[in-house]
Order: C-alpha cells, then structure tokens, then sequence
C-alpha cells in the first residue's frame, strides 16, 4: 500500500529553498515534519501541492512572496537610539517586541551614528522562494497530535 499525504497524515519532507536568483536560503539540514491537513504547519501553497502525494515523490514549488513569508512593509523599519539597546547589540540580533498586535520580532539591520536601524519584517519578505522537495515518509497522526494540531517529536514535546 502506498502511502498518500491526505488529511491528517504527519508528513517528513528533505527540503532545499532557493531565492529566485538560484541562491540557498535553508540548506534544509533538518528534515521538515509537519501535520498535514490545514493546521498551518506549513505554507497552504505548499500544502496544497503536496496534497495527494506519496513517498519518493519529488516537487520543485516556487512560491510567490505573498505565498510566503509576504511583501516587505517599509512601515516595520524604524530607527532608535542606540541607547535603547544594549551595548553588546549587533547587526544581525533578533528581538522580540510585545504590541497592540501581539509580539513581533524585529531584526537589527545597522548600527550608525549612535542610532540603530531595526526592522519588523521577516528576513525572507519580499523573497520569491523556490522548494525543492522530496516526500521521505507519511504516516497517520497519533489522536494526540490531532488533538495539538500539529506534531509531537520523537524525543521531547515543544511547542513553537
């Protein structure tokens, strides 16, 4: 019996993504497991396509940005005083930031001049991202991940 992704199947996938210029986003070095089924584990456009598909299938997906990670929102960059921040701040750094819309993760593009630049978006807005996917297992959820929505490790149980 081969084994389709159909509703409530906890599906691991070996992933790359691309940007649209060919360069590697995620080297995909963890496999992506999630439950499939509409629970949001991943993108709906990818979901959408995998739907129906059974182990050792290949897909190459490519998703438009607002298929993704959605377009940049120059309103999210904003620039501070530095001193806000502590010293050992760095270009780079992720921080979480706790609004009227709940908690958003800024990232710091540049420290000048005593202000740093920080922005709202997700590193990969904008981005057009290419998958290239090989289904490598499908099995029933357990009714404990039913129950979570989403899946439960083989190891610990986190939540993300």
């Amino acid at each position: 019996m081969s084994k389709e992704i159909v509703k409530n199947s906890v599906v691991t996938l070996q992933y790359l993504v691309k940007g649209a210029d060919g360069s590697l986003i995620d080297d995909g070095s963890e496999p992506m497991v999630y439950l499939h089924g509409g629970y949001d584990g991943i993108f709906p456009k990818l979901e959408e396509a995998l739907h129906g598909k059974k182990v050792g299938d290949k897909l190459k997906i490519k998703l438009q940005p607002e298929d993704a990670f959605g377009e940049r929102d120059e309103s999210l960059v904003e620039i501070e005083d530095a001193s806000l921040f502590p010293d050992n701040a760095e270009v780079g750094m992720a921080f979480e930031r706790v609004s009227d819309a709940g908690e958003e993760v800024y990232h710091i593009t540049e420290i000048a001049d005593g202000k740093v630049v920080v922005d709202g978006n997700h590193p990969l807005a904008g981005e057009v991202l290419v998958f290239d996917i090989k289904v490598s297992d499908v099995r029933p959820a357990t009714e404990e991940e039913l129950a979570h929505g989403h899946v439960h490790g083989d190891d610990d149980h986190h939540h993300h």
